[in-house]
């Protein structure tokens, strides 16, 4: 569930880490103290705390897909023919297994879900699409290919 107190935790100085890190996962403590103007032992605890309270979830290298081999972005619109909760748990769960399945929404609107997908080359669309086939619950898709990309971000607005 959302907590939206949890920030209220957050003094400038935590923010400012955040903020940081966000751009720079690797800066070391000592580094990222001299920007906030504390030492590294003070920063290190502060990273500390933020990764325990879960404000920091974990760090990952962001990979160019285009360099090794992945070209195509595609967003799946999924609409459901059942609407029961337990069903929609199940189909996300084996939606969720399918690997080039980066992203996946429940949403409002005509469609029940949107997945976003990455893919090598156009033919993986219809292999995707032949894995959602058999999902009984799932009544129809409808697919758009990114043709260009504007802006993709990890950062958040803090």
């Amino acid at each position: 569930m959302l907590d939206l107190k949890k920030r209220d935790n957050l003094d400038d100085i935590d923010l400012e880490i955040l903020r940081i890190l966000q751009t720079n996962g690797r800066i070391s403590h000592s580094a990222l103290g001299e920007k906030v103007s504390l030492s590294p032992s003070a920063t290190r605890a502060r990273v500390t705390r933020l990764e325990n309270e879960g404000y920091i979830k974990k760090y990952v290298a962001i990979l160019a897909p285009e360099l090794i081999g992945f070209g195509f972005f595609c967003f799946i619109h999924v609409s459901f023919s059942l609407k029961e909760t337990d069903d929609i748990d199940r189909i996300v769960d084996m939606i969720m297994a399918i690997p080039e399945v980066l992203e996946c929404y429940h949403v409002t609107g005509q469609s029940d879900l949107i997945l976003k997908v990455i893919m090598r080359s156009h033919q993986d669309i219809s292999r995707i699409i032949q894995q959602l086939l058999p999902i009984r619950a799932i009544s129809s898709t409808e697919t758009s290919i990114a043709i260009k990309q504007f802006k993709a971000t990890t950062e958040l607005p803090l």
